[in-house]
């Protein structure tokens, strides 16, 4: 009997189980430190084993990554460390960093060392990213940064940010961009939270101020920060996307020196000792949403109403919708092909999905959904007064699903690129391709 390319597949799907779970029996120890299990992890190549195997990782397509993401959860095991390191730093410096850099800072993002944060938009230059004037002047060895970012998810807690930075104010604005990986813990780096509408602060605004780049920080080629970006920022709309992975939603140990887990107990991060590192990721929050609205529906006495329905269904279509471009761009992938805007279509349909939870939720819980709880004690006391636990995550999911459409590049940014890029429409007049950047208008 002849085996089929499914059979094959799904036989080298099972040895890599096979192999995941005997590694698992002979390391995994719920007495180790976070940083001493994390080191295991990561070393071996499943802390982000969708990496290449010279940046520490096993080459595997996302699917057969999300199978070791689960297979690590089932066993009771604690998982990757999440965060901007591994959703986007480190794939981006290991298609684009020498293999020195990848051995300085991808091996710190797998073991969980290293917490990241992403320092790219700014006042002046959110949807044209390209008009970023934070600076980056050559002195010797180092390179002086001078300027302000804005929206930085996580800088508060991070060791090291992905920095784009102009090093070149007489080329092309897109021409003149050089990216750095930039130590957080310096004088010159001032990290000020911004609180949200939900109540919490995921964001951040930093400056910078004659802040220090050592020459051998620099990812990719100088002036060629541009480019290097755009890899990041495809990661990024893809995991987003995607709902995020454990990469944005994290294991319930946050990486990093600043939070404090590294020295922690592995054990008391999983299973019924798991604890919630707080992030509010929008991918974990989509998943978990779907899921809670469904429940709630029924609680309410909602299930059988058509309106409802027809939104629930909505939201189960898109995500087997995405599903299936997952599955897409995998299968295009193994044939050494690639689907052009499918990163911005996942982007785009997550902003989709956000808005739907919102509308959907706030429907569930009628007059309710005017209540929310701005701290966990607030919180607490909603729950206690309304009988309702699902009552704050469903008010926060509503507040939250105005930025989806804003953050990681906004909705009328991902259609203006799925237009000119994949479809060949033309592009907008402007004198911003070829005229110096320095010579450019500016904002007053």
């Amino acid at each position: 009997m002849s085996t089929t390319a499914a059979d094959r597949t799904r036989g080298s799907e099972d040895q890599l189980i096979t192999e995941l779970r005997s590694w698992l029996q002979d390391n995994w120890d719920p007495d180790l430190t976070v940083g001493e299990w994390w080191e295991r992890l990561g070393l071996a190549g499943w802390s982000a084993p969708s990496l290449p195997a010279n940046a520490y990782g096993r080459d595997l397509s996302r699917a057969d990554a999300v199978r070791v993401e689960q297979e690590i959860a089932a066993f009771g095991a604690l998982g990757a460390p999440g965060g901007l390191g591994l959703l986007l730093a480190a794939p981006t410096i290991a298609t684009h960093g020498t293999q020195e850099q990848i051995d300085r800072y991808v091996k710190g993002i797998v073991t969980g060392r290293d917490a990241w944060c992403q320092l790219f938009s700014e006042p002046q230059a959110g949807s044209d990213l390209a008009g970023l004037q934070t600076r980056a002047v050559a002195d010797g060895d180092e390179w002086v940064v001078s300027g302000q970012k804005v929206w930085t998810s996580g800088g508060q807690v991070a060791d090291l940010g992905m920095l784009i930075a102009r090093t070149d104010p007489d080329a092309p604005k897109h021409r003149g961009i050089s990216y750095f990986a930039i130590d957080m813990h310096q004088p010159g780096v001032d990290v000020r939270p911004l609180r949200e509408m939900t109540g919490r602060s995921l964001f951040n605004e930093v400056f910078l101020t004659d802040a220090r780049v050592a020459a051998g920080a620099l990812i990719g080629d100088r002036g060629d920060g541009w480019r290097v970006a755009n890899t990041t920022l495809a990661f990024e709309r893809a995991g987003l996307g995607s709902g995020g992975g454990s990469a944005a939603g994290g294991s319930g140990a946050s990486p990093g020196t600043v939070v404090g887990h590294l020295d922690r107990r592995a054990g008391d991060f999983t299973a019924g000792g798991r604890r919630s590192n707080d992030t509010g990721s929008p991918g974990s929050m989509a998943t978990a949403g779907v899921r809670l609205l469904f429940e709630l529906a029924r609680k309410r006495g909602m299930a059988d109403d058509p309106l409802v329905r027809q939104d629930l269904v909505r939201l189960h279509i898109l995500g087997e919708l995405g599903r299936f471009n997952a599955a897409r761009v995998k299968a295009a992938r193994e044939a050494g092909r690639d689907i052009p805007g499918m990163p911005n279509v996942a982007k785009l349909s997550m902003s989709e999905t956000t808005r739907l939870l919102r509308d959907v939720g706030l429907r569930l819980l009628g007059p309710y959904g005017t209540l929310h709880g701005y701290d966990d004690e607030a919180r607490a006391a909603l729950v206690e007064a309304t009988g309702m636990p699902e009552l704050p995550m469903v008010t926060e999911m509503a507040l939250f699903a105005q930025a989806p459409a804003i953050y990681g590049g906004t909705d009328q940014i991902q259609r203006n690129i799925i237009g000119e890029r994949v479809l060949g429409l033309p592009k907008e007049p402007g004198p911003d391709r070829d005229t110096p950047f320095s010579q450019l208008p500016k904002n007053a």
